[in-house]
């Protein structure tokens, strides 16, 4: 595995109803989440979040990919150079 970077993963949830799982895949990485916040958007029906972890590259494409597979999630990713 690669040495450890931060990374910042940016998440919109279209569907509430994939609120569970996105927590679930959240839980399995949560031993490189340094912190997360989430921002409930009313009137669009929508929540924003943010994650950071401090992991390998992989790790974080693994998170990044498992949350885009769910229904009405949309996720990016902005690594650091470190």
């Amino acid at each position: 595995m690669s040495e450890n970077r931060v990374a910042a993963v940016s998440i919109v949830v279209e569907k509430k109803e994939s609120t569970e799982k996105l927590n679930a895949v959240l839980h399995e990485f949560g031993e490189y989440i340094i912190g997360r916040m989430g921002i409930p958007y009313k009137p669009k029906g929508i929540s924003v979040l943010s994650v950071v972890l401090d992991a390998p590259t992989e790790i974080v494409n693994a998170l990044t990919g498992k949350l885009g597979m769910l229904d009405g999630v949309s996720a990016k990713t902005l690594f650091s150079k470190y």
